[in-house]
């Protein structure tokens, strides 16, 4: 008697069934977890510490002026709303 291939994962389901689960003794993270979560600590330290840096860098550039003027920003975005209804008027 052969078995549909449908019904194959429910019976493994139901011999998973009948075995007993570990022992709280049993089940430990181990030393690779906690290798594991210290990296990423140290990650994410990395990175906060590299964007505070990178910040300190755009706050000095912006203080020396080599973005340009935040007024010409606001012109030019006013004036590319003001185009784009003029187009829409036509």
């Amino acid at each position: 008697m052969q078995v549909p291939a449908a019904l194959l994962p429910l019976i493994l389901r139901l011999d998973d069934i009948n075995q007993q689960p570990p022992k709280d003794d049993d089940v430990v993270a181990g030393w690779v977890a906690f290798v594991v979560f210290i990296v990423l600590i140290m990650a994410v330290a990395f990175l906060g510490w590299s964007l505070s840096r990178q910040f300190k860098k755009v706050r000095a550039a912006k203080e020396a002026g080599v973005f340009g003027d935040d007024d010409a920003e606001d012109t030019t975005a006013t004036s590319s709303a003001d185009d784009s209804e003029k187009q829409t008027n036509s």
